[in-house]
């Protein structure tokens, strides 16, 4: 974590609320998943991180398990993260996050699905690096790049083309959805600011 004071008032309970939303479960998940990803990768096998989510924090900390995620994504030779090194110098670790940020974008990532660097650096918002890592998960499932065991196939585009005659038959069904006023009538109705008639 940065070098921060503790936070006070309404700041506090954001950060609390942020920290509420990080899920154990799914990190169990996602440890597994980037063990298996990246296990066969020359050798330069993935070390097991510490439970919990100061371990997965200080895990990711550094970009070297991400970029070697996502080069794990791509054909041999077409690795978007050229080099990867473990540095302690803050901002080459910064440099290596934001590289993977970039190259998962590149993949198909939305960039609204992206945390930020600082998210994860300073471990502000570690779940939103969940959900960034689930939906690479999810993306890399549906292209045919990676298993995951508890991804969910993205959807895809389902085209329908329907001829004119098809098209033009369908303006003249009113839906149900629509609603219908047969039956409809005033009978038994008050005017406004009279007394309701009890009997």
């Amino acid at each position: 974590m940065a070098n921060r004071g503790p936070s006070y008032g309404l700041s506090r309970e954001v950060q609390q609320k942020i920290d509420r939303q990080y899920d154990p479960e799914l990190e169990q998940v996602l440890v597994r998943w980037i063990l298996a990803q990246c296990g066969g990768d020359g050798g330069s096998a993935v070390a097991q991180p510490a439970p919990g989510r100061d371990g997965f924090q200080q895990w990711l900390k550094d970009g070297t398990v991400l970029c070697r995620l996502i080069n794990s994504l791509h054909p041999r030779g077409q690795a978007p993260v050229a080099k990867i090194q473990a540095s302690a110098m803050a901002f080459k670790q910064m440099e290596q996050i934001s590289q993977f940020l970039q190259a998962a974008e590149r993949y198909g990532i939305a960039a609204t699905d992206i945390f930020q660097t600082v998210d994860l650096w300073e471990g502000k918002n570690m779940a939103c690096v969940q959900r960034t890592l689930m939906n690479l998960g999810s993306l890399a499932v549906a292209k045919g790049d990676a298993d995951t065991p508890r991804a969910r196939r993205k959807s895809q585009e389902n085209r329908r083309v329907f001829s004119e005659d098809k098209l033009k038959e369908g303006q003249s069904v009113i839906g149900l959805q629509m609603g219908t006023n047969r039956g409809a009538s005033q009978a038994g109705m008050t005017g406004y600011g009279m007394p309701r008639q009890i009997l």
